[in-house]
């Protein structure tokens, strides 16, 4: 495992497409430390209890029905790679057939950019809610980086167990939207065949404010809400640390960082939270989650910063 291993595997893409993604996974997993996930069967035990006390506190305080997905894992950094590198492949196998991926580089330099982005999300994810979009079937997943999750606790010098249960909440939170909405995988799926369309046509201020970007932050802010209004302990200092390490990266993670794209997820978790906070304080999160009853509940980016406007919409 190494640098030079991972440069290796890099220089070595080869294949007809633009992407060689047997080189990414090799080059993705030799520049990260996989981690331990030698857990007890207690520790084990912890994990399913949370997502089951999680399912049922959400059900609970956002009057939604939904059911966990199958398959729920503990993983450790390379089993998520393995996971993802899959979902990188099927979107940008999606993104070729609308345009040319991009244009004037080489296979090596995609192949290392594919291998940049999934070893610096396989150390920093620490659960993840996947609907597989643009994939067959209806099938959903939910994943926890165990070693992340125990690495970040001590950074931020918190109860690694608190810690773990309340990240537990935010996927779950996500299951809950994706299980209460059986039309939002398709809903998303169709606005990012629109994202790329407008790539395509370089029309790049529709992406910065289009209704992609609108959903996200409905689906990120969400999330936050119930993460913290469903969570059954302490949760203040929690937020605290994890909204200022959001805001606090060091200079070479907030340069990849800005590259991923994750300026703007930080921007969607901020203003969807906004946004929820205030719809449940003027009413509950029953009434948040009324967002989830059909497509044209979503709210627009309008009213993302004008809550009131949407509050009075469903009221009517």
């Amino acid at each position: 495992m190494g640098l030079y291993e991972s440069v290796r595997a890099v220089t070595s893409a080869s294949g007809d497409g633009p992407v060689d993604w047997d080189a990414v996974t090799r080059a993705a997993k030799s520049s990260t430390d996989p981690g331990s996930i030698d857990l007890s069967e207690a520790e084990r035990a912890a994990y399913a209890a949370d997502v089951r006390d999680a399912r049922d506190r959400v059900r609970e305080v956002g009057a939604i029905g939904f059911d966990l997905p199958e398959t729920v894992e503990i993983q450790n950094r390379h089993h998520w790679i393995d996971a993802n590198v899959v979902t990188f492949q099927r979107v940008m196998s999606f993104l070729e057939e609308q345009i040319t991926l991009f244009p004037g580089t080489a296979r090596v330099v995609n192949t290392g950019t594919m291998a940049v982005a999934l070893s610096f999300l396989g150390n920093n994810v620490l659960g993840q809610y996947d609907p597989l979009l643009l994939a067959e079937g209806d099938d959903h997943a939910l994943y926890f980086v165990h070693p992340n999750i125990q690495q970040v606790a001590a950074e931020l010098a918190v109860d690694a167990e608190r810690f773990r249960r309340w990240i537990a909440f935010h996927e779950v939170a996500h299951a809950a939207e994706f299980g209460a909405a059986p039309w939002l995988g398709d809903h998303l799926e169709e606005q990012m065949e629109e994202t790329f369309a407008a790539i395509r046509d370089r029309q790049l201020a529709r992406i910065s404010v289009g209704e992609l970007n609108t959903t996200m932050t409905a689906v990120e802010g969400y999330a936050e809400l119930v993460m913290d209004r469903a969570f059954d302990d302490e949760y203040a200092d929690l937020r605290a640390k994890v909204d200022a390490r959001r805001r606090n990266r060091g200079p070479v993670a907030s340069v990849v960082g800005r590259l991923l794209g994750l300026g703007m997820k930080r921007r969607q978790y901020e203003r969807g939270k906004a946004f929820f906070e205030a719809v449940a304080d003027a009413r509950d999160v029953a009434f948040a989650t009324r967002v989830w009853e059909r497509p044209e509940n979503l709210p627009s980016d309008e009213e993302l910063d004008d809550p009131a406007r949407w509050v009075a919409r469903k009221t009517l």
